[in-house]
């Protein structure tokens, strides 16, 4: 009976974890490294679907892959960081991109609480159907 809000919360708990990690990537967009280190790599949320198609699964995260630390090399001279060249070593992540990520991972965060709200109402109601 309870199916809805166990699903949804799943739910919630992976968008949060994908709303957590575009946060963290976005946080660490201009975080510098020497050359000779590795760049801040970028994270990735895996969701997985439980027990797909029975209707009573949801979604679990099965854990987290991370971007290349390559990065990318930026000639600045006068930063402390700087190699004898004058380069550091900059994040390769797409403001766009992780903007695109936080409004999709937004939305699916809303539409379980969305969920959650009408399942409770439901609910709710047959609990005063019952007293009746």
């Amino acid at each position: 009976m309870f199916d809805a809000l166990n699903i949804s919360g799943t739910g919630l708990y992976a968008h949060r974890k994908w709303l957590d990690a575009v946060s963290d990537n976005i946080a660490n967009i201009n975080t510098v490294t020497s050359t000779d280190g590795e760049a801040f790599k970028e994270r990735f949320i895996v969701a997985q679907a439980v027990d797909y198609g029975s209707g009573e699964g949801g979604v679990r995260v099965a854990g987290a892959e991370f971007g290349s630390g390559e990065g990318r090399l930026v000639y600045e001279p006068t930063h402390p960081l700087a190699d004898d060249e004058g380069y550091v070593r900059y994040p390769d992540i797409d403001l766009g991109e992780q903007m695109t990520q936080l409004i999709m991972a937004q939305r699916g965060y809303q539409a379980n609480i969305a969920s959650i709200e009408r399942a409770t109402t439901a609910y709710e109601a047959a609990l005063r159907l019952g007293k009746g």
